[in-house]
């Protein structure tokens, strides 16, 4: 059966997680478009429902049998009905809502000789954080820590962003980041935070141990009481009166630099 009416109850359940208010009651989150929905089958991520237009299908069987395999329910709607349920301003022609795992605990276990993790206070562009996790993935990230007061890390800005690879990183919610600091500090980790107004530089530390990297909020970066409880800080020297980098820049300057040193350690 068709669902041609925008009343329909299931629309209203898709628009619900357009807010994170809606996320966080629903326990589901919004994957659009056909690259997520490939990212997430990919990994076999447990689905809740999918809907596509009856074009989308012709073009995507194989597809559609793999994402049926892991949801509970499958419609098929108008092209008409597909934009209401969407975020994006020309969906593709299938969307869908994933589980949430809002309730991940990092880290889940003991800490590697080669962990390397990231922590995000008060970031606020889902962009920037889609693309901190997609260079996560690119570096070998074993966890993204988020604060409360962070853009929700299931915002469908965040998934696109990613390219899809948020089903590839464990990403937790914190909402004390500096019990996170201390808990990795007790288990062996360093934490390096990016501090502009310090003189070290990021290539002037010793990245090959298991390290945590702290990243703050795009205008103010990070408060004075998670600054204070890093073991070092570091800059990313600008030149030519350039005042900040944008924080996804940022996080992939430390992640390549700590990448380079893993390959060739250096000699400090």
């Amino acid at each position: 059966m068709l669902i041609s009416s925008r009343n329909n109850p299931l629309v209203k359940n898709f628009r619900q997680l357009h807010t994170p208010k809606g996320r966080r009651e629903a326990g589901l989150f919004l994957l659009e478009g056909t690259h997520l929905l490939i990212e997430a089958c990919g990994v076999n991520y447990p689905l809740e429902t999918i809907c596509a237009t009856p074009e989308w299908l012709e073009r995507h069987e194989a597809l559609w049998e793999q994402a049926t395999s892991l949801a509970t329910r499958v419609e098929l709607v108008t092209a008409e009905v597909l934009q209401v349920m969407a975020t994006t301003v020309q969906p593709d022609g299938v969307v869908a809502t994933a589980i949430s795992r809002r309730e991940v605990k990092l880290p889940a276990t003991g800490i590697s000789a080669n962990f390397l993790g990231i922590a995000g206070e008060t970031l606020q562009d889902p962009g920037n954080v889609g693309t901190m996790i997609r260079t996560a993935v690119a570096t070998g990230v074993q966890g993204l820590w988020l604060s409360r007061d962070s853009v929700d890390g299931e915002n469908p800005k965040v998934l696109r962003a990613s390219a899809g690879q948020w089903f590839r990183l464990p990403i937790a919610t914190s909402p004390d980041m500096g019990e996170v600091v201390r808990s990795l500090q007790a288990q062996g980790v360093q934490v390096i935070a990016t501090n502009p107004r310090t003189e070290l530089t990021y290539w002037q530390v010793d990245l090959t141990a298991p390290t945590l990297i702290l990243l703050g909020n795009e205008g103010a970066g990070l408060s004075p009481d998670l600054l204070a409880l890093a073991d070092q800080q570091v800059q990313i020297p600008l030149l030519g009166g350039v005042e900040s980098l944008n924080v996804a820049i940022s996080s992939a300057v430390m992640l390549y630099e700590a990448q380079r040193q893993r390959v060739m350690p250096p000699h400090f």
